[in-house]
């Protein structure tokens, strides 16, 4: 199959996106390689052999952009923190091998940026491979928390505990008067237009008249935000609430638009019928990890949905670059990794559709497969690199139609 132009490709996929925060996604994917992987799921699907052998692995409820930065830590519902899979956008049902593969080709495509030779991203990627199939021959999963966890991920489990709610609380925002509002950084927290922050307290308003405790979700501020690489330019915003109390006990909410997945076009796996995109995000956040995030729920708004989460101050990654070169570490925590992609796979196991655990265990013990998705990683990895060349000599000569900039009007407070 011809392969469509690579420019052409990009900017059909992000059509429609916030023009100032699609033009940040652009500039961040010249970066490197791996950013540049981040940045464009879509085209590793649109990329992947309907013939390979690879499809025939059980079926599975997969995090479908599975990639080194998209493990980290959370405070669970149950208030105990854990370091997990994060990112569930392009969720779906298929083969448990997509989300294998997807990963072997970050490590390749990292490699460079982690200060790894060749030969130390083999070994990585056999580390990753080893510990996910002895995870999931036992056919239980297990988690990791402070008490569980070695290695890099214990340091940055320890580390979060001299991080206290209410430094995060006063590090993102401010009080004039005896009322807190956003603190407007124009990296993290943007202005938000009149219209905008009418439509979004609107929003909150009908979903919390619907909570058991709606006054937890009374809305104070509200501000665009900007995170991530892959969903930079889709509507985001950060939320203060009341919680408990204000000034000291407010709360702040990332509030994310859903939209299908970038995976759904190449699926031949019947999907559930979710009532909306944000309700398919949240059924697999809930199932595929061992505890969800703190006020994890779907919103919904006419014809859009979003999914709603606590902004936490336990919210972290891994500094893999921290460790560049440091190929045991590194070593440790891609293990880890490993067995957190089983146990996932073995938690979601059974549910509408996805493979149950003999299954699973039985997979884990055949061998011709690891050699396939090696071979593609690496092979894929190398059309990673040309790709994000391609791209980056588009911008610097102006094939890449880049998005018109304008100011954002300041919208006045919410009182």
């Amino acid at each position: 199959m011809t392969r469509a132009p690579l420019v052409e490709r990009i900017q059909q996929f992000n059509q429609g996106r916030d023009p100032q925060l699609l033009h940040r996604k652009y500039k961040a994917m010249q970066r490197s390689p791996f950013v540049f992987l981040r940045g464009t799921c879509h085209l590793f699907y649109q990329d992947w052999p309907s013939t390979s052998a690879l499809n025939q692995a059980p079926l599975s409820w997969i995090c479908g952009d599975l990639h080194l930065e998209n493990f980290g830590t959370f405070k669970g519902d149950n208030r105990l923190t854990y370091f997990d899979l994060n990112d569930f956008d392009e969720a779906v049902l298929a083969p448990c091998t997509w989300d294998i593969t997807r990963f072997l080709t970050s490590i390749f495509v990292g490699a460079n940026t982690l200060g790894l030779g060749y030969t130390d991203a083999i070994a990585l990627a056999q580390s990753f491979l080893t510990h996910y199939k002895q995870a999931l021959a036992t056919g239980k999963a297990g988690w990791i928390e402070r008490s569980t966890a070695t290695g890099l991920v214990q340091e940055l489990l320890s580390q979060l505990k001299q991080r206290q709610r209410p430094d995060f609380l006063n590090n993102r925002t401010e009080i004039k008067g005896n009322t807190r509002r956003i603190r407007l950084d124009g990296k993290r927290a943007l202005p938000i237009e009149a219209a905008e922050r009418k439509k979004i307290t609107a929003l909150i308003e009908k979903f919390r008249a619907q909570q058991t405790k709606p006054k937890f979700f009374k809305l104070l501020d509200v501000a665009q935000r900007a995170a991530g690489t892959g969903s930079l330019g889709i509507e985001r915003y950060i939320l203060l609430v009341v919680g408990h109390g204000s000034p000291n006990g407010n709360y702040l909410l990332d509030l994310k638009q859903a939209h299908s997945s970038a995976l759904q076009p190449y699926l031949t796996v019947a999907q559930p019928q979710w009532p909306n995109e944000a309700e398919r995000i949240v059924a697999v956040h809930k199932r595929v990890q061992a505890c969800p995030p703190a006020l994890l729920k779907a919103v919904t708004q006419d014809n859009k949905s979003f999914v709603l989460t606590e902004l936490q101050p336990f919210e972290s990654r891994v500094n893999l670059e921290a460790n560049r070169g440091r190929l045991k570490r590194l070593e440790k925590v891609i293990a880890t990794m490993g067995e957190v992609v089983a146990w996932a796979q073995l938690r979601s196991g059974g549910r509408q559709g996805s493979a149950i655990a003999d299954e699973l265990i039985d997979f884990a013990q055949q061998a011709t497969w690891q050699a396939t998705a090696l071979d593609y990683a690496q092979h894929y990895s190398q059309q990673v690199e040309r790709d994000w060349r391609e791209f980056r000599e588009a911008l610097k000569d102006g094939s890449v139609e880049q998005p018109h900039l304008e100011a954002v009007p300041v919208a006045p407070a919410s009182t």
